[in-house]
Formats: structure tokens, sequence, C-alpha cells
């Protein structure tokens, strides 16, 4: 994005995006800022307290000039894209939903109902403008105009309809009644349900090829585990790369499109995913992009962590680039806030009575033997001892560009061997990890032979190595259990179960093709 690669190389997230704007202020006081943020208004199933405040939070994080010069044109000749669902706070009652428009529009809205000929329901969106300035990047002049409409006192357990518009493009009508979606909130009490996991994804043939499958699957909610489209394709942390385009993110929510717009797409951001120009975090374009649970500990800082519960499982989302010593740009952002507050999470949905399961996914591998990144002693050194403590059942990765899955660890080493097929007892054994970074990207390599289902090549050692503070430390591990070289994504099938009978974890590894490449389950006693 324009700074010399002398000076990236020890600059941080926050100087890096301190020197663009001090590079690029001057073209830009007249044309605009990063991020415009609209009013937030609405009715009905909108509370504009909380969505007040939650921009209020944004623009606060996100320093703004002038609004850039817009210009508007017929409504009806532009159609909404990229749809992306996310869960609020509570996914029994809140919803947000998501879109992009190529071009100014007026008055953007949803409407929403029970039915696909009732809906009545019309509620204001707010808009979050997003310029990219020739010079940073690829992209030359360009502005983005992401909406959002967050939705509250929903009913639990219920399918809805509705429809994105604007004036001149009203979705209830007739000829537009194709472009309707549906969403459908978490269940009030326990019951079975799928969901799916990936990371690593991008713009590609073999992305839009995982959309596809896992949609097949039917999953309540999706896991992406970080690096969501790769427009800055470097991922250091630097700001040298020229090769930043802020419109790869036009083309990958239109490809997730297919998905998202029926399954709550829960992103973790991970090192491609900070993009210096837009805040001093490096996610001020996620911002503008997203909008995700606002109960993490620091939406200033670290807006992509925060936690949901769905039926009897718990849901975590961390940002390791807080605590990586591989990519250092945002390393210690949070000043230990990130790790006190997941603490107090697992502490309390450990203490929940309906609460059975707890799954935390984030970018930045624990474990594994990747020949890029392999795992980051960060995570080990912050978070390893608190997944031990509070027996997590089960921690999802990316950033490594393959399927990897391990035994059972604890204390650093393999607790129990976990073989295709097995069962793991977290309350009594350890952790197990999956790192399932191959949804689109390039792949990686591994120094020993893949082994999955069906091909099993057991290595009792695997050369390997671990990112600490001083750099690269080479080890010897037996843990690596699976590894899959090819494209894939994660299934899990939660099961629950009368109290005191064990409840499961039932987690698949599904290639691309089609193929199941690992099973395993994850049982604990039912409260």
């Amino acid at each position: 994005m324009g700074v010399p690669q002398q000076l990236a190389e020890r600059m941080s997230m926050a100087e890096q995006h301190e020197y663009l704007r001090a590079k690029f202020s001057r073209r830009t006081m007249i044309r605009g800022g990063a991020v415009t943020l609209g009013a937030v208004t609405g009715g009905g199933f909108v509370t504009g307290a909380t969505a007040q405040a939650a921009t209020t939070a944004r623009a606060a994080a996100v320093p703004t000039q002038a609004a850039p010069r817009t210009e508007t044109v017929d409504g009806a000749l532009v159609a909404p894209f990229g749809r992306h669902l996310a869960y609020g706070n509570d996914p029994r009652t809140e919803m947000t939903i998501s879109w992009q428009v190529p071009v100014a529009v007026k008055k953007p809205f949803i409407r929403i109902g029970a039915h696909p000929w009732d809906l009545s329901r019309k509620i204001e969106a707010e808009v979050r403008t997003l310029y990219t300035p020739a010079g940073v990047g690829a992209s030359a002049d360009h502005t983005q105009y992401y909406v959002h409409a967050r939705l509250t006192h929903l009913r639990p357990g219920r399918t809805y309809y509705y429809g994105v518009g604007h004036a001149g493009f009203d979705p209830a009508e007739p000829h537009l009644l194709g472009t309707l979606g549906t969403f459908t909130t978490a269940p009030a009490h326990k019951a079975p349900f799928t969901f799916t996991a990936f990371g690593d994804q991008g713009v590609s043939y073999h992305g839009l090829a995982n959309d596809s499958l896992l949609l097949g699957q039917n999953p309540a909610f999706h896991l992406h585990a970080g690096d969501i489209a790769y427009a800055d394709p470097t991922g250091a942390g630097k700001a040298a790369d020229t090769g930043f385009d802020s419109r790869v993110w036009d083309q990958f929510l239109a490809q997730t499109e297919s998905v998202a717009k029926s399954v709550p797409w829960m992103v973790s951001y991970g090192n491609h995913d900070m993009e210096a120009w837009y805040s001093p975090n490096g996610y001020g374009g996620e911002e503008a992009r997203f909008t995700l649970p606002d109960n993490g500990p620091d939406r200033k800082n670290l807006p992509g962590v925060y936690s949901f519960v769905y039926g009897n499982t718990a849901v975590i989302s961390l940002d390791p680039n807080d605590v990586s010593y591989e990519i250092p740009a945002n390393l210690g952002i949070s000043g230990g806030t990130q790790s006190k507050w997941f603490e107090a999470q697992l502490k309390k949905f450990r203490a929940a009575h309906d609460i059975d399961f707890v799954v935390v996914f984030f970018h930045h591998c624990a474990y594994c033997t990747s020949t890029a990144h392999a795992s980051e002693g960060g995570v080990r050194q912050e978070w390893v001892p608190l997944f031990e403590k509070y027996q997590v059942d089960l921690v999802i990765n990316g950033h490594n560009h393959q399927y990897e899955r391990t035994d059972v660890i604890k204390g650093n080493e393999v607790a129990k061997k976990l073989p295709i097929g097995g069962t793991a007892y977290p309350e009594t054994e350890g952790v197990v990890y999956v790192t399932a970074g191959a949804a689109g990207r390039s792949l990686y390599a591994f120094t020993a032979p893949d082994s999955y289902e069906g091909h099993e090549h057991e290595q009792e050692s695997v050369a390997s190595f671990v990112n600490l503070k001083d750099g690269k430390q080479n080890e010897t591990v037996a843990w690596s259990r699976v590894r899959y070289l090819n494209y894939s994504f994660l299934r899990v099938d939660v099961t629950p179960a009368p109290k005191g009978r064990y409840t499961t974890l039932k987690v698949q590894g599904i290639a691309e093709t089609g193929e199941r490449i690992d099973h395993f389950t994850v049982a604990r006693r039912a409260k």
C-alpha cells in the first residue's frame, strides 16, 4: 500500500496507518475519508439505541473525514448483491442482514415477514461508505457501499423471509420476488444441529466449490476462521503491498452470497484481514463490511472477538493477531484484556446449566505441522493453558492451507491417540485441534506423507517448528494424526442428550470432492 519495505518490516499496524494517512491526506481531504457512517434508523424489529451505540463505537474506531462526493442513479437500475447474515449477541432473537450496492442509492431498507407474500414490515438500513484512494494498493479511487440492518425481538426457532432494497427497488414487487432470502433463528431449547467451518478462502473456483458443497450440509451457521477475502494478498501485516485491492471484497461477497444469504457467516479475523489504510488496528474495512456480536472485551481494537450460544454449544471467536509472534503487526494490541475476557467467558460457559460444549475458533494454529506457518507460540503461551483448564471441546483454526487434525493434547504432549473414528473425552483427557485452512487459496505442504481416511500412513514423529518471540524453533511432534493436502472444510453435528448421558460433537473433514477424509467424536456428559 505504499510503505517502503524497510520501514514496513518494523512498523506496527497503527504506525502503518499513520504513515499512509499522512502520505495520502492531501489528495484525500477533498475526496473523502476511509469510512462514513450513515445514521441508523428503524422500527419494528430494530432496536434503535442498540444500533446507534454500535455506530458510535465504529465511528470512534475508524477516523473519518468529509464524506466522498456521491452521485445517485435511478434505483430501479441498481440491484443489491453480496448478502450475508450474522447473529447478534443472542442467536435466538437477533440477526443482522448485510449487503452491498455498486453505487450510491437512496433510502435502503429491508422487508421481512413470516411468509414470502407478507413482507409488510419495512425497516430502514444503515449505510457504511468505504473509500480507498488512488495509490493505496491497486484499486485506484474506489468507493464501496455496505448496508446493514440489525434485527432484534425475533422469535426463537422461526424461519423468516426477507428482501433487501432501496428507493426504486422494492423486493416485494412481483417481478423481484426471486430476490428474497430466508434465515432461521436459533431454537429456544436444546436440539440437534449442524455447523460448518473453514478458513483461508479468498476468491477462486475452489472457494466457490466449497461454498456450494457446505450449503448442501444444511448448516445452522458457518464459522470462517480468518483470512477471508485476501484483498491484501501478502498478509504480513505490512503496508508495502501494491497488490492490495479493495475490489476483491466485492468479488468475495458476490461469491459467498449463495450460502451467506441464508446461513449466518460468523467470521474471525486473520493476518490477511488487517488493512492498514482504514484504521490504526487495520480492521476499519472489516467494520464497514461486517456486523458481528458486540459482546467482546474491546470493540475499538478487537472487533472480531465475541461469543454466542446456539443450543447446548457456546462458540467463541478470538483474534490471534493480538498474540502472534510470527506476524506481530498487532501484537499486544489488547493489553491483555482479550485473554482475561476469554477466561471469564470460559468460566461462565462451564458454569452454565444449559451449555455442554465450548468451541473456540480463530486464525493462527496452536498445533500444525505445515511447512509454511506451522504452530504459533503466542497462542500456545496465552490460550492453550486456558483450553486445557476449562476443557475446551474443539479448537478450529486456519492460517495453514491444508487439513490437519491432532490427537488429544494436554501439556503439549499426546494425552491420547485419537485414530480416525475415535472418541475424545475432554473432561478427563485433553483438547483436539483442527486446522481447516483449505477453503480456496493455494495449498501449502507437509513434511510427512498425507494420512487420512482410507489412506492412513501413521507417523510416530513429524518434523515441524513453532513461532516464538525470538524466531522459529524446530520441534519434532507426535500429535499429527490426520493430514490431507487438498481443498476441504469441516462439518460438525451436535447431538444433545438427557442429563447424565453423553452428548456428542461428531466432527467430519470433508474434501471438495465430497469424500470424507476424517471423522471423530467429542463426548461429554450432558448437564
